[in-house]
């Protein structure tokens, strides 16, 4: 939250649409390595020692991303603030699948080895994107005309 403060205080934006300058980039990459390194703790603290254990950790931080969803399609709050909000939602989303799909059924996993949980992970990414509708973008500072 600091690096998207400090982001917006210095550039008056944190959309990834403006990600085109050397200071621009910096901020967006410093708030990626944040976002990372925090959210897979905040997932593993989640599943471990809050009781949840790694499907309720999941389930916590899936509903977390439908109630995103939900703003997305029923409200009018800043896209932008939607997208770092989900963005940063996937990070423990994604600590506490993958640990739901390798470790030990007695520590609440599926004991799946990480070759197969990475395989099964794969999969799904694939289906997603086959099954999801993809729109071409634009590049932030393109014209209209170049496209």
């Amino acid at each position: 939250m600091a690096t998207l403060g400090a982001w917006y205080w210095s550039e008056r934006s944190i959309s990834v649409a403006t990600v085109n300058r050397p200071r621009v980039e910096a901020f967006y990459w410093i708030a990626i390595t944040f976002s990372q390194t925090l959210g897979t703790a905040l997932g593993d603290w989640t599943a471990d020692d809050t009781g949840l254990g790694y499907d309720g950790g999941a389930l916590l931080f899936a509903t977390g991303l439908a109630v995103l969803a939900a703003a997305y399609f029923f409200t009018k709050v800043s896209r932008v603030l939607l997208f770092w909000m989900a963005f940063i939602l996937t990070r423990p989303l994604g600590a506490t699948v993958g640990d739901f799909l390798d470790k030990p059924v007695s520590d609440g996993g599926l004991a799946l080895s990480r070759p197969i949980a990475s395989a099964v992970i794969g999969a799904f990414i694939v289906a997603c994107i086959l099954i999801l509708p993809q729109r071409a973008g634009q590049h932030p500072g393109q014209s209209e005309a170049a496209s």
